[in-house]
């Protein structure tokens, strides 16, 4: 990805704080995990020296056809293919990820982030929406813990479980957890997520009156592109 010279030139300026290995870990996790946030503890050395060195790792990345990005006032990073080809989701993730987009859109409105930028939302109410945008039921426990690791994955949302970032309220505390939606999700589902969403309701409308049954997957080739791979 780069010449370990040009690691060991910028390292050079920091008098030791950061070394070659965290440049080189930078490098990766950006192209592997696709969003560093500053508020995973694991993310803040990274993160530091992304928002230090935003346009020497920009030009690295430009080659790859990826372009960086740095959000400044929420802390984060995002890493996203500028051309990339049509990622295709099973209809689950495709749902999944498209009701937590407009969980967040409706929480952004709300004024409900936290200091992270995040929304937080416990399993009751994403039952509750998951249904309503969708006309099926939440997935089942084994299920929807492979679906919670995927968007993580994605960089787009995190099981509060998982650590001790998020704070709940007392409904969500008597809920027993909940999903922290990121803020990112904004970036890595662009601004067509929602009417992705819509049409999809309005083709399982029509299969219902037709008696037909949904297709396997569901394309989604927004402009922003999503890293679908699996890990």
């Amino acid at each position: 990805m780069s010449n370990p010279r040009d690691w060991e030139d910028l390292a050079s300026r920091l008098d030791g704080i950061y070394t070659v290995e965290h440049f080189e870990t930078a490098a990766y996790r950006l192209v592997a995990e696709q969003v560093i946030y500053h508020a995973d503890r694991s993310s803040r050395v990274t993160y530091a020296i992304l928002d230090l060195y935003e346009r020497e790792f920009a030009k690295i990345l430009a080659p790859l056809g990826v372009s960086l990005s740095i959000n400044r006032q929420l802390r984060y990073v995002t890493a996203l293919p500028q051309h990339a080809k049509a990622g295709t989701a099973t209809v689950a993730q495709t749902l999944f990820g498209l009701v937590l987009r407009g969980l967040y859109d409706e929480g952004v409105r709300a004024g409900g982030l936290t200091e992270d930028g995040e929304v937080l939302c416990d399993y009751i109410e994403l039952q509750e929406k998951f249904l309503l945008m969708t006309g099926r039921d939440l997935p089942t426990r084994g299920e929807l813990d492979t679906l919670l690791r995927t968007v993580k994955r994605w960089g787009i949302a995190r099981r509060l479980e998982d650590d001790d970032n998020g704070q709940l309220t007392p409904l969500q505390e008597q809920s027993a957890g909940g999903v922290a939606i990121r803020p990112a999700i904004v970036d890595v589902l662009g601004e067509t997520a929602l009417m992705r969403l819509a049409q999809w309701g309005a083709a399982r409308d029509e299969a219902h009156a037709d008696g037909a049954v949904a297709g396997e997957s569901v394309a989604i080739d927004d402009n922003q592109g999503v890293n679908h791979e699996e890990a």
